[in-house]
Order: structure tokens, then C-alpha cells, then sequence
């Protein structure tokens, strides 16, 4: 594993799982379309809290635009380990967006696998980065990754203040049920 690989644009780099990460997120905002039209996640956000949220998001944009450059280590070890763990954060990237699309949208997320996480989405989307370094062999990938997992919790925290504030009293008793990262769901009686 180098720490910086070979820069190179390819059909065989890191952008083939990373683009799969845009096709959910791209139905999940055409499916909102058109909802609650005036509800900013970030109204009321401190200056700590929107450079937070802004981190966030860059870093993950740092993930895409390397993936673009960055080749997968093909026929290596580090491609065969690298694979499943992507795969497997592919496929559980997905189900949390099926969940949101089949529920209403006045009533929170709560069921499939928000039943055993508040917050699916960033920890498979972690799961598919951390894939994505190894099959690639770079240490650098993955360092993005981490620092993109240490900056979820100041992330989330601001968007179930949001929940609150938009579902209520519903999503206190999901909260009071559901761990925030991952485990087993409490007892809702």
C-alpha cells in the first residue's frame, strides 16, 4: 500500500463504487422534490456548526474527485479483501434510501435498518469508502475515510436536532428506542 498511488483516469478506478453513492442520493432529492418547500436543514446553525457541516461534505467530495484518479489495485490481495467489504457497504448503502422512499414524509424513517441505526447511511457510505481504500491500496483514501467517519457525529447530532424540531414527539420516542449508531433496538412499549 503506497501512501500516494499512481494519479491516473481509467475505467477501472475507485469512481466505479463511488458513482453507485450519487444514484441514491440523486432519487432521494427527486423524490423530495417538490416537498415542504422552505425547510433548511442548516437555519440556526452556529458558525461551529455549519463549518462542521460544510467539512463534511467536502471531505466527501475529496473522496469522489480522488476516486476519479485513483486506480483499483487489480489482481492484487489488496483488491480481493478491498472488494467485499465494498460490496457489502454497497449493498447496505442501499436499503437505507428504499426505506426513506417507502415512508411518508410527515412521519420519521423507523423501519428496515433504521430499526438498528439512527443514522444508516453514514456508516455504510463508510463501509463503501473503507472498500474503496483497501481494493485501491491507498492509504491516503482511506485517511479521507476516517476523518469523514470522525466528523459524522458532529453532523448528525445537528440533523436529529432537525428531526425533532420537524417530527416531534415521533422521533423523540424513535430516538429513545433506536441507538444512533448501531445495536440492538430497545423495546418501543
Amino acid at each position: 500500500m503506497t501512501l500516494i498511488p499512481a494519479f491516473e483516469i481509467g475505467i477501472w478506478n475507485a469512481w466505479l463504487f463511488i458513482l453507485y453513492s450519487f444514484i441514491p442520493l440523486f432519487l432521494t432529492l427527486m423524490i423530495s422534490k417538490g416537498r415542504e418547500k422552505g425547510s433548511n436543514f442548516t437555519a440556526g446553525f452556529n458558525k461551529l456548526q455549519k463549518n462542521a457541516h460544510l467539512s463534511f461534505h467536502l471531505i466527501y467530495i475529496l473522496l469522489v474527485i480522488y476516486s476519479i484518479f485513483l486506480p483499483l489495485k487489480l489482481g492484487t490481495v489488496w483488491f480481493y479483501v478491498g472488494l467485499p467489504v465494498c460490496l457489502l457497504g454497497l449493498i447496505l448503502y442501499t436499503i437505507p434510501f428504499v426505506n426513506v422512499a417507502k415512508t411518508p414524509y410527515d412521519k420519521p424513517v423507523t423501519k428496515g435498518i433504521y430499526r438498528y441505526s439512527r443514522h444508516p447511511m453514514y456508516l455504510t457510505s463508510f463501509l463503501l469508502f473503507t472498500g474503496v481504500g483497501i481494493a485501491s491500496a491507498s492509504w491516503v483514501f482511506l485517511l479521507l475515510s476516517i476523518v469523514y467517519l470522525i466528523l459524522q457525529p458532529l453532523f448528525v447530532i445537528d440533523e436529529e436536532r432537525f428531526c425533532l424540531k420537524h417530527y416531534g414527539d415521533a422521533y423523540r420516542e424513535y430516538m429513545n428506542r433506536t441507538p444512533r449508531w448501531i445495536g440492538i433496538p430497545r423495546s418501543g412499549k
